[in-house]
């Protein structure tokens, strides 16, 4: 087990999708107007000035958020910060408003794989990872596609870009979600995502550096617990980044770490601090949607939020706790974790005097 009292802060880094107009379908202009005009490399620079003292790096969308021909721009405004991630991005292209891997269109499924590849190209160049999050690979309706051909058109296409990504060294991250912008995404769950990486490694593909990306708010809006998936994944050596968010479980909401699901996200840290989850260059990414609030100060809050969670799960005692799983006491394990957040003796005797005065 690792040494938990370690306070090493895992490196970080952020979606630079959190700092845009925020658009939502009531109001496409979003409600950060400000930032509707605002280029890449302005908003890199905005981001780097606001959070690059709690802040190592920024996640992008490729090809919308950077590209071939802005990416020396970008990087010349990173400052201290790198590029740690860029993400498929062609969900926002009305062009592959059919999905790029399952287009029906065979001309539209080439372009889109080659698009994805030269994305790869570019993390290479970068030393960056790359994430697929297929989140327009799915359907709407019942009677709309054909399961089988589509989820092998799914699976080859992944498989294309990822054989790529291993000639070039690059890691690639799958990112499951059950809905949006396709009603009904194919890799839904985390069981849909370890079939495609098992479908993916049957077609002869080097799956040795594909690994699994868990969006928390897409695990609870599921109803997968993150701590369960992170230990399995991590036993299965698939456990490759976390975007860290909270929601209200109903919706992607991609709000601050921590609102909500607190004890899920302390049961989490504790987890990924007991696999070991950083020792090979792992982080914590933030992947918010701060529709009303002040994005750099959203942006902050889930930082010290996250830091102060991961504190208190340092804090839990290890032996003790794994008495009480031994014998499954959910209760002794609750009270283990609340004098953590300070239910001492104390507390308990304070109370009990209170309601023993109060008869």
């Amino acid at each position: 087990m690792p040494d938990t009292t370690n306070t090493t802060e895992l490196k970080n880094s952020v979606g630079i999708w959190a700092f845009g107009p925020n658009a939502t379908r009531f109001l496409p202009a979003g409600y950060h107007p400000e930032s509707v005009n605002e280029d890449m490399v302005t908003r890199t620079k905005r981001v780097v000035a606001g959070l690059a003292d709690v802040v190592d790096g920024l996640e992008y969308h490729y090809p919308g958020e950077i590209n071939e021909d802005t990416v020396d721009a970008i990087t010349s405004a990173l400052g201290p910060m790198d590029i740690y991630c860029l993400a498929a991005g062609l969900h926002t292209d009305p062009t592959y408003k059919m999905g790029a891997f399952i287009n029906p269109d065979a001309a539209l499924r080439k372009q889109g794989i080659e698009t994805l590849k030269r994305g790869v190209d570019l993390a290479a160049q970068l030393g960056a990872r790359f994430i697929i999050w297929p989140g327009a690979e799915g359907y709407n309706y019942n009677f709309q596609r054909d399961y089988i051909q589509t989820w092998d058109r799914f699976v080859e296409g992944v498989g294309e870009v990822v054989a790529h990504a291993a000639e070039k060294g690059v890691t690639v991250f799958l990112e499951h979600k059950n809905s949006e912008p396709a009603m009904n995404i194919l890799m839904r769950n985390i069981s849909a995502t370890l079939y495609t990486i098992d479908r993916v490694r049957r077609l002869g593909v080097d799956t040795s550096h594909l690994l699994v990306n868990m969006d928390w708010q897409h695990l609870i809006m599921n109803g997968e617990n993150l701590a369960e998936y992170a230990a399995l994944l991590a036993s299965e050596g698939k456990l490759g980044h976390q975007h860290g968010n909270s929601g209200w479980g109903t919706f992607d909401d991609d709000n601050m770490v921590g609102a909500s699901f607190f004890f899920q996200t302390l049961e989490l840290a504790m987890t990924l601090q007991d696999v070991g989850y950083g020792s090979h260059g792992e982080r914590i990414g933030y992947d918010l949607y701060p529709y009303t609030e002040d994005q750099v100060a959203a942006v902050r809050q889930s930082v010290i939020q996250w830091a102060f969670i991961d504190g208190l799960a340092r804090k839990i005692d290890r032996a003790a706790l794994a008495e009480v799983r031994a014998r499954a006491d959910a209760v002794a394990g609750y009270q283990l974790v609340y004098q953590v957040l300070g239910l001492d003796q104390d507390f308990i005797n304070n109370l009990l005097q209170r309601r023993a005065g109060a008869k």
